[in-house]
């Protein structure tokens, strides 16, 4: 995250929006593999279908690592090694179902009454990767190697991930479990309303898809336009953003492992979820009225906060609803809806963003204030158990 705009803005001169087309690329096509290999996994099993997904990821770091020893050619006004760090992109997404099939396999091993907490969980773990791993990003970008480095470190860490899902990673859905395969293409991904229709879970779930849907847009264009913001308002080079960066990894362990399970504790899962709408529309407009650092990292919390209430108990809620056959289907749904809104609002927000600059969050606080309103009057819908 702090290396990819040095990258492709200062090392090769590529345009702004060129960063959010390469986000884009991973995430279309993510979208297409995602709902594939969660439906794979409810046929064959989590474990192999993770062992697929980590490999795809580890070869697309070898390739990206070739990219910087290709000769800095150009081909139009785009420079010969950005067309390789795209197909990395692309590889890397094409078998990136692992987030989906891991929430599965947590779906296939936990209560009910564990699952309205424990996606907090896995946001805190993904809290404690984005404290090492941008700072470690960072410093290693920042050596004489170059983003080499960081490619380096990315490659040994998804290798020894590979080598921990084969030797120590237990199957999680017993053969009897599994649900018939049926032959269907990769392109049926886009099919995405009708396989949401054909699914046997309860008719709740379509609701909380088109509140993912809301969420995933806001956090698609966000991730793809926050560095560029804090980089515009102070300055910071690579290894300042990774630091940064481990004190946001740092807001996202603390508040999904913890404050999240507390207040779902408190209120129940769905109305943390609406705490969490609440929580980021004023986080939004909060960072683009101030360019004091203490101030802006007080109004960050807020909207960390509130992407921290969303995120794990939008999972939790499927999980919670959805047919034990079906676990992987739906969360392979779910990762596509993220995916599809990846590959448009990336290049839309950084497009946006180049223009309007900070005033693209009021647009985006705009989302979930209409998620919210949503979630209220599809309230009667849901329940805690």
């Amino acid at each position: 995250m702090p290396v990819l705009p040095f990258v492709v803005v200062e090392h090769y001169g590529a345009p702004k929006y060129v960063y959010g087309l390469l986000l884009s690329a991973y995430s279309f096509f993510q979208f297409l593999g995602a709902p594939y290999l969660g439906r794979l996994s409810d046929s064959v099993g989590r474990k192999p279908v993770l062992l697929l997904s980590q490999a795809g990821t580890l070869l697309c770091w070898v390739i990206f690592g070739l990219s910087y020893f290709v000769p800095d050619y150009k081909i139009g006004i785009f420079a010969l090694p950005l067309f390789v760090i795209a197909f990395a992109r692309i590889l890397d997404g094409i078998t990136g179902g692992n987030t989906s099939v891991a929430q599965a396999y947590v779906s296939d091993i936990t209560t009910k009454e564990e699952k309205n907490y424990i996606f907090g969980y896995i946001g805190g773990i993904v809290g404690l990767g984005m404290i090492v791993g941008p700072a470690i990003g960072g410093i290693s970008a920042s050596t004489s190697w170059g983003y080499l480095g960081t490619i380096v470190c990315n490659a040994i860490l998804s290798f020894v991930t590979l080598l921990t899902i084969y030797f120590m990673l237990e199957e999680s859905l017993p053969i009897e479990k599994r649900k018939p395969r049926t032959s269907q293409s990769i392109l049926s991904s886009f099919a995405l309303i009708r396989r949401i229709q054909e699914l046997e879970s309860p008719i709740r779930i379509r609701k909380i898809f088109a509140l993912r849907a809301l969420f995933n847009i806001t956090m698609a264009t966000y991730v793809s336009t926050i560095a560029l913001f804090i980089i515009d308002l102070f300055h910071f080079d690579e290894k300042k953003l990774g630091m940064f960066m481990l004190v946001v990894g740092l807001f996202i362990s603390f508040n999904q492992a913890f404050v999240s399970k507390w207040w779902i504790g408190k209120v129940g899962t769905y109305r943390t979820l609406q705490w969490g709408m609440l929580l980021s529309v004023f986080g939004f407009i909060g960072i683009t009225l101030t360019d004091n650092l203490w101030i802006y990292i007080a109004l960050y919390y807020v909207l960390n906060l509130g992407i921290a209430l969303c995120a794990p108990t939008l999972s939790a809620l499927l999980a919670k609803h959805a047919s034990p056959q079906e676990a992987g289907e739906v969360m392979g749904i779910a990762e596509s809806i993220g995916s599809l809104s990846n590959v448009i609002f990336p290049l839309v927000g950084a497009a946006i963003y180049g223009m309007i600059g900070s005033q693209l969050y009021w647009g985006v606080a705009f989302l979930p204030l209409v998620g919210l309103f949503i979630s209220y009057e599809t309230d009667g819908t849901y329940t805690e158990n």
